[in-house]
Order: C-alpha cells, then sequence, then structure tokens
C-alpha cells in the first residue's frame, strides 16, 4: 500500500483505469447514437490514460492545468495522425463520428482525471489525499455504471419503438433513428393505441391501481394505528410479523390462489384481481405507516381526546393531516406495485376487454406481431410511473424518512 500512495504510481494506475473508463463509455454511446462500430482499445487506452494521469497531478501552481490540456491536445493529436486513438471504430464510421469520439474520450478523461487528482503531487501521497482520490475515481464510475445500466435499456427500448419493421430487419442493432420518417417514427403507438387497445388497458391499469391504493389505505391506516399507539396482547408480536407475508415466494402463493379463484369464480374478474392485489400491499403500508405514527407526538393526540374527541375523530382530525407525507409516500408506493403487477394478471386474466397494462404487453410478445410494438407497449406502461415518481419523489422521500428518529 505504501507503493502506491506515490503521485506517479497513483496518477498512472487512476489514469488508465479512468481512461479506460471513458473510452468504454463513448464507445458504447457512440455505437448506440450512430449505428457503427465502436470499441475501446485496451492498448492505446492505457497509454493515453498514463499520460493523462501524470499530467493530472499538481506539478506546481497553475502547471497541472497546462500539463492536462497539452496532454488531451496530444491525444487527439495522435489519435489523428496516428491512428492511437483510445476509441476503435469500424470501417464503417464516418469521419466525424470519429473525430467527435476521439474529442469526448480525451476531454472525458482529461477533465476527469484533473478532478480526480486535484490534490495530489509528483512526491509521496499522504493518506488522505490517497484515499481521497480513490473515492473520486469510485464514485465517477458509479456514476457511469449505473447511469448506463438504467439508461442503456430505456434507450434500446425507446429507439426499438420508433424503428420501421424493414429497418430492424435489415439491423436490428441499429439504433439510431430515420428523421425523414416523419411523424411515422410514431406509427407504433398509434397502432398500439387503436388497433390493439392499449387505450384500455391504460384505463383499467389506472383503475385498479387507485382502487388498490384506497383499500390499501382503509385497512393498513387504522391496523398500523392500532400497532403504534394501542396496548392490546399480542401486539409485538403482531409487530414483528407483519411482513412475515413477503418469505413466501409469491410464485409459491399463485397456485392456490389460483385454483381458489376458480372454484369460487373470481377468476378472469378485475374484482378479483383487486381483491388480491391489497393482500400484497397491506403488509408493507402497515410497516411502513406504523413506524411514521410512533415518531408522532402523543401528546397532540391525548389533548385531542381531553377535548372530547372520539379516537377515530383524533385520528381523521390529528393524526391524518400531521401523516400526509407518510400517506402520500405509501400511496406511491402502492401505486406502483399495483401497476407493474404482473404475474397474478398473467394467471387470473383471460378475456382481453380485461387485461391490465402489463398482461397487454405480454400478450404483445408473438412472432406474428412486430417487436417495435411490444417495446411501444413497454415505453407506455414505463413512461407514466416514472413520470409519477420523479414527480412526487420528494414526498416519498420525506414519509420515508419522517419519524425515523423516535420510531
Amino acid at each position: 500500500m505504501g507503493g502506491l500512495r506515490s503521485g506517479y504510481v497513483t496518477g498512472v494506475l487512476l489514469g488508465v483505469l479512468w481512461t479506460f473508463v471513458v473510452a468504454t463509455t463513448v464507445a458504447v454511446a457512440w455505437s448506440f447514437a450512430t449505428g457503427d462500430a465502436y470499441r475501446p482499445s485496451l492498448i492505446w487506452s492505457a497509454a493515453a490514460g498514463a499520460g493523462l494521469g501524470l499530467a493530472g497531478l499538481r506539478w506546481r501552481r497553475g502547471g497541472s492545468r497546462m500539463a492536462i490540456w497539452g496532454a488531451m491536445a496530444l491525444v487527439v493529436v495522435a489519435g489523428l495522425v496516428a491512428s492511437w486513438s483510445p476509441v476503435a471504430v469500424g470501417d464503417s464510421a464516418t469521419a466525424t463520428g470519429r473525430v467527435s469520439a476521439l474529442i469526448a474520450t480525451a476531454l472525458g478523461s482529461g477533465i476527469g482525471l484533473w478532478v480526480i487528482l486535484r490534490d495530489c503531487t509528483p512526491g509521496a501521497l499522504s493518506r488522505h489525499h490517497f484515499e481521497a482520490a480513490l473515492i473520486r475515481f469510485l464514485t465517477g464510475f458509479g456514476y457511469i455504471f449505473f447511469t448506463a445500466i438504467v439508461l442503456i435499456p430505456f434507450y434500446v427500448m425507446v429507439m426499438t419503438s420508433l424503428k420501421s419493421q424493414q429497418a430492424l430487419l435489415q439491423n436490428p442493432l441499429d439504433f439510431s433513428l430515420d428523421l425523414s420518417r416523419g411523424w411515422d417514427l410514431l406509427r407504433s403507438y398509434r397502432e398500439l393505441l387503436t388497433d390493439y387497445n392499449f387505450g384500455r388497458y391504460l384505463w383499467t391499469s389506472f383503475g385498479v391501481s387507485v382502487a388498490t391504493v384506497a383499500i390499501t389505505l382503509a385497512f393498513s391506516i387504522p391496523g398500523a394505528y392500532a400497532v403504534a399507539r394501542l396496548r392490546f396482547r399480542g401486539r409485538a408480536l403482531f409487530s414483528r410479523s407483519i411482513l412475515l407475508i413477503y418469505m413466501v415466494p409469491m410464485i409459491v402463493l399463485a397456485l392456490p390462489i389460483y385454483i381458489g379463484f376458480s372454484m369460487v369464480g373470481l377468476r378472469n374478474s378485475l374484482f378479483g384481481i383487486v381483491l388480491i392485489y391489497p393482500v400484497t400491499t397491506i403488509p408493507v403500508a402497515l410497516y411502513m405507516l406504523q413506524g411514521y405514527f410512533r415518531g408522532l407526538p402523543a401528546e397532540v393526540e391525548e389533548a385531542g381526546l381531553m377535548d372530547g374527541l372520539s379516537r377515530l375523530a383524533v385520528i381523521w382530525k390529528i393524526t391524518l393531516p400531521l401523516s400526509l407525507p407518510a400517506l402520500a409516500s405509501v400511496s406511491l408506493y402502492v401505486f406502483m406495485i399495483a401497476w407493474n403487477e404482473f404475474l397474478l394478471a398473467f394467471m387470473l386474466l383471460d378475456d382481453p376487454s380485461k387485461f391490465t397494462l402489463t398482461r397487454g404487453i405480454a400478450s404483445l410478445n408473438s412472432s406474428e406481431i412486430p417487436r417495435q410494438h411490444l417495446m411501444a407497449g413497454a415505453v407506455i406502461a414505463t413512461v407514466p410511473i416514472m413520470a409519477l415518481f420523479l414527480g412526487l419523489e420528494r414526498f416519498m422521500t420525506k414519509g420515508l424518512t419522517a419519524g425515523s428518529v423516535k420510531g
């Protein structure tokens, strides 16, 4: 470890690693954007990274800034003149794509290393400076990695939904867009809403999700309040066993549910779906709300009881208004569970007129239906819940963290 805490060693190692990460990111991004072949070059990424890493060290006041810009310019010149580029390109790539990929790699690597190595000098490094540089590298790598695993599937899904059948057959891995098609880019979405009844699926899922939220809150609010405030035998055991239902995988319960619903005539009915969904959401809602209720000051409720309010009136007039952040977060969480649920809908619904959105998307997974229609259905299912989550995320965060100190 002592040898690693040398500015030269740290600069070279982090430079090589960071440049390879940036080169891989640029290669993937340019491949998706243009449809041409780009890949990171291990040898030239290592060479460029070593040079950029050394240039990023704090040689003297203001000197490292000139060194890092000079190193970035040298990487670009070497890639253009001698083809020593950190990003290797295929023969089909355009000159603009080659140059832009090279410049993006040089800028991303150089500026990133300028930030990562900002406290490092060529000589021996203190433990604090070494660990700070390592943490900054890992933080940058984490941002890139987790952004990629989230955005790449979504990007592929959206781009595929905008492709024509002919373009998909010619090159399924080409995710560039032909903007000359104009509004015909949205053809898959238009056909889904007109020919495949996806508008009905949307409204069905919305109604089922809202009903699930209402039933869940109707049962979980009094249950969570009772566990948090009232004293009764078995209270501690009940409080600890609320989430036991999640210890049993839903796939184990699916067959008994299917048999039971078939025997009582609830299979293939939306009433049966609305009846079974809250079974999976009430435990988690109880668990979330009881912790919040425990964090509320009991003195406020006791004052209401002394003023002559009944226990139900106290809950309605005092507890619930104070619990709006928690109720919003629970409602959003339950809504997302009901909106995205697939297994029970797949097993219990056979009539296309009663399909939820996830069940409708599953019906598109057929060799007779173009692949872009399946991707368009996935986009339609994803975008509304994503917009809802991003719009109400602050309420969910506030509801999940409130009451954590006293609870």
